[in-house]
């Protein structure tokens, strides 16, 4: 297995001193939002059933649904539209024929394609874990769940809601919405209408919508009232820009200017977690920028990805031990990224960020034995 270098116990970074980008005053952290990146998904396969579930169970306040079409128009659930990592397709023989290559984004990929499939087709696959190689525990659950609808996801938050006695936020993302309104799939359609249908079309809605490219968000924007949440990337720019021919790049979103233009259309940004507090070269933490400061100054708010467990995603000094895909000291992560002023977390390990809120004053309503199930689903509600 891989090695990684030898860690220190020192501290995430030096908040203070000669060039730290200082906190703000005295933040109230207890409010931070747990976001469920796509369910719990340190802990069971991404977008599914009991991922949400046990998200929910964890202390999460928003669980995470990444929207793609089907054939016949239907918004489900997966991180991208290529489904060979994240569902059984490649071993459905009735679908072999189904692989192709496709230009996305600029980009080729070859697999399975949701868009290529009716609902009722991708309804007969089931979801596998997607980094079996760091989360093989999570791989006991592979061929439990079923494709979700984006209709299925906001029918469990509400009952999830109902369940725990607090509002769950649902956090729709349109993936590669250029891509697909391209194809005549487009997204935002489905999505309005969706949202509409549910009565949530209102400025304090359970709702955010978010998207790495502002066009997207821009035609929610058009026919709804729910907040929006610009995504950021760390290099290069969204996919919408490079296609119209636009050189704004996520660097000159995140300068004071940029944010001031997503502050007329959103009302946050979702920036890499790199982006307020950056990686020097040897994999240890660096000095913070200004980032969260310059975004509340615009007035938005900021949420920060991925946070993740395991040694590999963390800062050099916070690694514990030798393997990566073991964890190391996650809670770090969190109190200095707390400490800048973040209004939100995505995150793997709901549980952890969970604790780490909770140390701020605000713990989760905590979960009784019987109400905290396997999360497998029962017989007939897959």
């Amino acid at each position: 297995m891989r090695k990684i270098a030898a860690t220190t116990l020192a501290v995430l970074v030096p908040l203070a001193g000669a060039g730290a980008a200082p906190a703000e005053a005295a933040p109230d952290r207890s409010q931070v939002v747990i976001i469920g990146h796509r369910g719990a998904a340190g802990h069971r396969p991404e977008h599914t059933q009991g991922g949400y579930e046990l998200a929910v169970a964890m202390g999460a306040d928003w669980i995470e649904p990444d929207l793609v079409p089907t054939k016949d128009h239907v918004l489900v659930v997966r991180h991208e539209n290529e489904i060979s990592g994240t569902t059984d397709v490649s071993l459905r023989p009735e679908f072999a024929a189904r692989k192709t290559t496709k230009v996305v984004d600029g980009r080729n990929v070859t697999g399975w394609f949701t868009e290529d499939f009716t609902l009722a087709e991708l309804k007969t696959l089931r979801a596998v874990e997607r980094l079996p190689a760091i989360r093989q525990r999570n791989t006991v659950y592979n061929g439990y769940y079923q494709v979700l609808t984006f209709q299925e996801v906001l029918d469990l938050a509400k009952r999830l809601s109902r369940q725990y006695g607090k509002q769950v936020g649902v956090f729709p993302e349109t993936k590669h919405p250029t891509y697909f309104r391209s194809i005549g799939l487009p997204l935002e359609e489905p999505l309005i209408e969706t949202v509409k249908r549910n009565g949530l079309n209102r400025p304090n809605s359970p709702v955010v919508v978010q998207s790495f490219e502002p066009s997207s968000l821009k035609r929610v924007a058009k026919d709804l009232r729910v907040p929006l949440w610009q995504a950021l990337g760390t290099t290069g720019q969204p996919y919408d820009l490079t296609a119209a021919g636009d050189p704004t790049t996520y660097a000159d979103m995140m300068k004071p200017e940029g944010l001031a233009k997503i502050a007329q259309y959103a009302q946050w940004i979702g920036p890499d977690k790199s982006s307020v507090i950056p990686i020097n070269p040897d994999g240890s933490s660096g000095t913070p920028t200004t980032l969260v400061s310059d975004t509340h100054k615009a007035g938005l708010k900021i949420g920060v990805y991925t946070f993740r467990s395991e040694n590999q995603y963390l800062p050099l000094q916070l690694r514990r031990g030798q393997i990566p895909t073991d964890h190391g000291d996650a809670l770090a992560e969190y109190r200095a990224h707390l400490d800048q002023g973040v209004d939100a977390f995505v995150a793997d390990y709901p549980d952890t960020a969970a604790l780490a809120k909770a140390e701020r004053g605000q713990p989760h309503k905590q979960v009784q034995p019987k109400q905290f199930d396997n999360g497998l689903p029962e017989e007939g509600q897959e």
